[in-house]
């Protein structure tokens, strides 16, 4: 299953890649939004809660089945080649809307710890980059985790 969903996600031949479905898009994001919180070498569990928590907030999915979605996820994520990979297949099968929720759900894990880690806000940046959402709209979207997780500053 992993293998197939890693085939369809990573293939270079494919000419036009097709949208992705609802679960496999949102494997996807999840793999990526574990890239993020992998980056600085510290997952903590606040950061696997928060991302629970975006699952399940974007799926409507139970504690339990978010739970089972990001043990996937944590799967393909190990597997995917790269972060450029990873991001390139989002950006084609994604809408840019939907794209800049995939940041700012980005940028909720990587400050969920409490933590200031440049690796992890090195790896934000480049995937919006990668996504195509520009700084402002990646800054807009830091705030409005910092909001959802009650911090008075993005910068803190």
């Amino acid at each position: 299953m992993f293998r197939n969903l890693l085939t369809r996600l990573f293939s270079e031949d494919e000419p036009s890649p097709q949208p992705l479905g609802g679960a496999d898009g949102e494997l996807a994001i999840a793999a990526l939004l574990i890239r993020v919180a992998r980056a600085d070498d510290r997952y903590s569990e606040d950061e696997q809660h928060r991302i629970e928590a975006i699952l399940a907030r974007r799926s409507g999915l139970t504690h339990a089945q978010a739970g089972e979605q990001r043990a996937a996820a944590e799967m393909i994520e190990a597997e995917a080649p790269d972060t450029v990979s990873l991001t390139r297949c989002i950006k084609e099968r994604v809408a840019l809307e939907d794209r800049i929720g995939v940041i700012t759900a980005l940028w909720e894990v990587t400050l969920s710890d409490g933590r200031r880690s440049a690796e992890e806000e090195a790896t934000v940046r480049l995937a919006a980059g990668l996504l195509g959402v520009n700084d402002v709209d990646s800054a807009l979207a830091r705030r409005q985790a910092a909001d959802e997780l009650g911090l008075e500053r993005a910068g803190q």
